[in-house]
């Protein structure tokens, strides 16, 4: 046998050695790999090979994978190993344990392995079969620096796998849980002194001649025992953690000043701040406001950022040379989330009944936490903010003196904060090399920025409320500091035009960062301030020193546009000076670098415009009747505008008349209003009702040749573009009409409403109905909007997709952007401003086509709730809709039916009053539904079979594809998957009256055992929604029921977990239920069962489906159980199915007299029956299963029985004793 272990080592050893040579061709390391893992699973001597290869004289390498074998052996054969075999390798691996090579020399892949060995033993064997495991493992501990470590690791790998990960069965994990927390004290004390004896003899030597080495060792396995620590104080008693006078916490401060062991101590210390659980527990943790503590934590912090910049101190050194000491930047780190968790405990504690008062060095603390706001680190800063504005809505903390000083200290931070630099491809901030280490690109600094901003501004909102004329003061010397200043350009690389600023131009970020922090500071300051103590004076001051200032630079003059919509407020105390702000938002909205250039307007300017657009709007959205006795000189201009065409884009054009309409719902006049709409929308109208316009819409290749998408693009072409303007003006009417649509309305006020001449009678029930002024003009475009529509759809067909030209062949395609959008990834970080808006023809077609096809169905879903009655009694509505609408669908693309169903028939079914369902509502919904069914099905069975293509390819030639092909599919993939939850969203919005939240759970008292025995699982909606109106009135119409039951549990199978947990929890069972009573067919009731075992087959391996999935199938097989007797047909079929726990759990439910448990206790036994149903993830598909077998319980009485004298023992209690003899 041992010729036979050494040859096999031998090759193991060639093998090992091939595996891990960068020189090995794939096809030998594949065979080694086949070779070694053949050898595990076969070979009957694997045990004595392990040990042998794992000897201390073969290398690392070798050793570490003869250690595998034993592993292997232990967690897959140890359930069919005798008894004398489990003694033998488990004495085996208690002596590997003590034939190590020294802590310094032995590799960390080695201690791990061992850990991993003794841990499995552990999972197996302990409490019942090892009961002197703890002490085996202390008196290990003493024989050398090595095996303190070890025995260090294996507590710490076995808290993980029972604790954090808990990867045993149930019984085994309760079982070795409660065994660790009954020895929690020797344990606990155990850690503690090999940690405080380890920390003595490393100061001792550490500074001895010679003793550098020893002094290293004892270190090591001080930070070991302080990682082990780490991974106990997280869910033992708080007890434990407070004893003896918060002694562990007291050790863990003083360990702060330790270099080689600060980051693990400071680790430690997070965790057990952090920790939740009754507020008495935790009141010992005041302590740490000691003085004492509190300095140890802030010389640390200090020392810590004195050393986390290396070089910091010698300006001649290149900047590549200088860079952030990692291991001192997260020790800084987690002294910040240190402070922080202890905020949060002060917070929790103080004014409760635990009777714990402000500490008495409050403003020690807030300082600290200031240093560290102030810090030019993003993720320090950023971590900071949930603190303060805890402090800041605390209700008695915030009155405290000391928090309401240090308010004023914190807004003069924000201003800091708020400018966006730290760019980490840039070098003009000290946060610059603090960003390469934690970010990867400038996209992903810019979107952390954008959410620590978002977090900053609402921790400024707090600020204000304790010191909002400070704000207010620090918000005005801002801006005037601003206004005086000249602009400074910085390094623009020559991309902008001369003297213009970037994005990045020092003056730019400065003035983004004071609109912004002016904005917050003014709103706040209206809202808490008494009217009599706001500033009006000085606010009117800054208005005009910002409506007087000048700038030709685009960058600038937006900045300049927000600090006007900031500081407008301040004109409802002054109203004689709206009419300079409204002047210099109309000029900014003409607004040129060069006047009356023909050159392309640069991404500025366009977003300058768009920004003065954006503020006219909410200015007479929100401030309309101030605005209104300037309507006549707001319209005049407007006219003058509008009478030259060059002035003014599109966009701006639809921004104006907007505004316009905004106003006019002032009037209260409904003959006033009508009048001046006319008047306004007279160009449109008569454009888009001529007879030009109605041939054109009405015939696909007239339409084609109109907007040019037939026309090859030549250079001659591209000076004279005709059919450029002709799209334009079909886009000038569309965007006039929605904008009309969308502001148009009659007064809230129902006694203004009666008296303007709004209200034209009253319903049955007596509600008012209401006539909109702009009801005629929107019942004079509907002709041809639907016709436009129905063109559209038309333009897909094969025969005028031959249509296009070559140039534009790809004209109805998405663009890039769309593309990132409908994946979800993020835009480019690009600065765009600087160059110019130049788009190619493709996609300025590919623009035209898209928004016609939106705005079209934006008019359609708003003009029900605009027009109500006006709209929903037009003669042969349905029919309209149906031949415009729905008309030719199957050659629509995905990305065009979205739309429709999100922008069109969402809102339709939201506005549409109850007596217009039978007429409107059903005959479009009953053929929607079941065509999108149908629809869908093919859809997701082309995915389904496209994904089964792809896993079963093996041939190379196959991985590599055409890139753009793969996205195109990615694409069609996740455009399938929104319009399946548009369609579910419609049917839930249509049916489901509410949605039943989720129960919100009190963490902070969640009992300390609980926490760590119960693992989280979703709740899932209750069986409690009711349908809604239309539901109600839908149910009975037997075809639109039957093709809604069908689409939400079909819905179920299909490859997306977001739209099967929504349908499972909500929406299956209310629809089923309605007839649950009734006299179903055996077949569809089999159906809908299947369907849902079909979805835990697909989405089981996900715990918030797999509950939900659970719930919806419990509730089925106990409502129809008793009437169809194919259900129990359907779970026998399941694999692995307990026939006798089937058998149990179908009397309970059947036998009136049977005694019936609660419903969790039902849903569990129900689970494991149909626990063969579940799928497995991807990644757990081909992984072998690990069997670790219960063993008889600790903590429960067992039954006397007579004959108990009379067993023979099995002598499986002494299996690891200490005293027997070993092998």
């Amino acid at each position: 046998m041992s010729d036979e272990v050494a040859a096999m080592c031998e090759q193991l050893i060639k093998a090992v050695n091939a595996m891990m040579d960068a020189g090995t061709s794939q096809i030998i390391r594949l065979e080694a790999l086949k070779f070694c893992e053949e050898f595990k699973e076969k070979c009957t001597f694997s045990v004595l090979c392990g040990l042998k290869l794992a000897e201390k004289s073969q290398t690392s390498i070798v050793r570490h994978f003869g250690l595998q074998i034993l592993e292997h052996v232990i967690k897959f054969r140890w359930n069919n190993m005798s008894l004398e075999e489990k003694v033998q390798l488990k004495d085996c691996a208690m002596q590997l344990l003590t034939g190590t090579l020294s802590i310094l020399e032995e590799e960390k892949h080695i201690k791990d392995v061992l850990s991993r060995i003794i841990v499995e033993m552990i999972k197996r064997e302990w409490p019942q079969h090892w009961p002197d495991m703890l002490k085996e493992m202390e008196s290990l501990s003493s024989l050398g620096e090595a095996q303190a470590e070890l025995v260090m690791l294996i507590l710490l790998r076995l808290a993980e796998d029972v604790i954090t990960f808990q990867t045993l069965p149930t019984q085994r994990r309760r079982d070795i849980q409660q065994t660790l927390t009954q020895n929690m004290d020797n344990l606990f004390s155990f850690i503690l002194a090999i940690l405080q004896l380890s920390i003595e003899d490393y100061r001792r030597l550490k500074s001895m001649p010679g003793q550098e080495l020893q002094a290293k060792a004892h270190c090591q396995v001080a930070a070991t025992a302080l990682n082990t620590l780490a991974g106990y104080i997280d869910w033992v008693a708080v007890a434990h953690i407070t004893a003896n006078n918060c002694r562990l916490l007291e050790m863990l401060c003083l360990l702060l000043s330790e270099t080689e062991l600060q980051l693990e101590a400071a680790e430690c210390l997070l965790i057990a701040i952090s920790r939740k659980g009754k507020l008495e527990d935790r009141k010992p943790f005041m302590l740490l406001f000691d003085d004492v503590a509190i300095n140890y934590i802030l010389s640390a912090a200090q020392s810590a950022d004195g050393a986390v910049i290396c070089n910091k101190s010698s300006p001649a050194q290149p900047v590549e040379a200088v860079g952030v000491v990692e291991r001192h930047y997260v020790f800084l780190k987690r002294l910040c989330q240190v402070l922080c968790a202890l905020g949060s405990q002060l917070c929790s504690l103080v004014g409760l009944d635990v009777e714990v008062e402000p500490p008495a060095n409050l403003s020690k603390y807030m300082e600290a936490m200031l240093a560290f706001t102030t810090h030019p680190s993003l993720f320090l800063k950023s971590s900071t903010q949930t603190t303060w504005g805890t402090l800041y809505r605390h209700e008695i903390l915030s009155k405290v003196p000391v928090v309401v000083e240090m308010a004023a200290k914190y807004l003069r931070a924000t201003m800091t904060n708020i400018v966006k630099t730290g760019f980490p491809s840039r070098n003009d901030s000290p946060g610059c090399e603090y960003s390469r280490v934690d970010f990867d690109s400038d996209a992903d600094f810019n979107s952390a920025f954008l959410s620590f901003r978002g977090q900053q501004m609402d921790m400024l909102r707090g600020a204000c409320r304790l010191a909002p004329l400070e704000a207010f003061q620090m918000a005005a010397e801002w801006l005037q500091y601003q206004l005086t200043s000249p602009i400074t350009t910085g390094d623009t690389m020559g991309k902008t035009a001369e003297g213009l600023c970037s994005i990045h131009s020092p003056s730019v970020v400065q003035w983004e960062a004071m609109t912004v922090f002016t904005d917050c500071v003014v709103n706040q300051t209206f809202r808490n301030l008494p009217k009599e103590e706001l500033p009006i004076d000085q606010g009117v001051e800054l208005l005009q020193a910002v409506l007087n200032y000048e700038t030709k630079d685009p960058l600038i003059l937006s900045c300049l546009l927000t600090s006007v919509s900031a500081l407008f407020p301040f004109i409802v105390h002054r109203p004689h000076f709206l009419p300079q702000v409204l002047n210099k938002v109309l000029t900014t909205i003409t607004f040129d670098i060069v006047k009356d250039c023909k050159a392309p307007r640069s991404r500025a300017v366009k977003n300058v415009r768009r920004h003065a657009s954006a503020s006219i709007i909410k200015m007479c959205r929100d401030h309309s009747q101030l605005i209104l006795p300037c309507f006549d000189m707001l319209y005049n201009h407007i006219k003058t505008l509008f009478s030259n065409d060059t002035l003014l884009m599109q966009m701006e054009k639809t921004a104006l008349m907007e505004a316009l309409v905004l106003l006019s719902n002032q009037f209260k006049d409904f003959a006033k209003q009508q009048a001046f709409l006319e008047e306004l929308m007279a160009p449109m109208i008569t454009h888009w009702t001529s007879e030009e316009i109605k041939y054109v819409l009405n015939d696909p290749a007239l339409f084609l040749s109109y907007v040019g998408a037939d026309e090859e693009i030549t250079e001659q072409w591209k000076d004279i573009d005709t059919t450029g303007i002709n799209r334009s003006k079909l886009g000038s009417c569309l965007s006039a009409i929605l904008g009309v649509v969308k502001r148009a309305c009659w007064p809230a006020d129902l006694e203004e409403a009666k008296a303007g001449g709004y209200v034209v009678g009253y319903t049955a029930s007596g509600a008012p109905i209401f006539r909109n002024p702009c009801g005629s003009q929107v019942l004079a475009v509907l002709p041809n909007l639907l016709a436009l529509i129905r063109t559209q759809h038309i333009l897909f067909m094969p025969e005028n997709m031959a249509r296009l030209s070559h140039s534009y062949s790809m004209a109805y395609e998405l663009v890039d952007g769309e593309k990132n959008t409908v994946l979800g990834l993020l835009q480019p970080l690009v600065d765009m401003y600087d160059s110019s808006m130049n788009k190619g023809h493709l996609e300025r077609m590919q623009g035209f086509f898209c928004k016609a096809y939106e705005r079209s169905f934006l008019i359609l879903g708003n003009a029900g709730q605009c027009l109500q009655q006006d709209f929903y009694t037009i003669e042969g509505l349905v029919e309209k809709l149906i031949g415009s609408v729905f008309f030719s669908l199957d050659h629509v693309p995905d990305h065009r039916i979205r739309p429709m169903l999100r922008v069109f028939l969402k809102p339709l079914v939201l506005s549409c009053p109850k007596e217009y369902y039978n007429s409107l509502l059903f005959p479009l919904l009953g053929p929607l539904f079941a065509y999108m069914l149908q629809r869908l099905k093919v859809k997701w069975e082309v995915i389904n079979q496209r994904s089964a293509a792809n896993e079963d390819e093996e041939e190379e030639e196959a991985v590599v594809s055409d890139a753009s092909q793969v996205t195109k599919e990615i694409v069609e993939e996740q455009l399938v998957r929104l319009v399946t939850r548009e369609l579910l969203e419609l049917l839930t919005m249509s049916c489901i009256s509410r949605k039943v939240p989720e129960p919100a759970v009190n963490k902070e008292e969640i009992d300390e055992e609980e926490m760590t025995d119960v693992a989280p699982t979703a709740t899932p909606a209750q069986p409690s929604d009711e349908l809604t109106e239309l539901g109600k009135c839908l149910v009975k119409h037997e075809d639109i029921y039957m093709n809604l039951l069908i689409i939400s549990f079909t819905a179920l199978s299909w490859k997306d977990t977001t739209n099967c947990h929504r349908t499972a929890s909500m929406v299956c069972w209310s629809l089923l239920r309605q007839v649950i009573g009734g006299n179903l067919l055996s077949e569809a009731v089999t159906w809908f069962f299947i369907s849902v075992l079909k979805g835990l087959q697909m989405h089981g391996q996900h715990e918030v489906c797999n509950s939900s999935l659970t719930q919806l199938a419990m509730l089925i097989y106990e409502a129809l159980r008793p009437r169809y007797a194919e259900l129990r047909t359907v779970m026998t079929q399941i694999p692995n199915l307990n026939v006798q726990a089937l058998d149990q759990y179908d009397h309970r439910l059947m036998d009136p007299a049977a005694q019936r448990f609660g419903e969790k206790k039902r849903k569990d036994q129900f689970k494991k029956l149909i626990a063969g149903t579940v799928g497995k993830a991807l990644c757990q598909q081909f992984k072998k299963e690990v069997h670790i077998r219960n063993l008889p319980s600790l903590f429960k009485k067992p039954k006397i029985e007579k004959d108990i004298q009379k067993n023979e023992p099995l002598g499986l209690e002494t299996l690891f004793s200490l005293e027997r003899n070993p092998l």
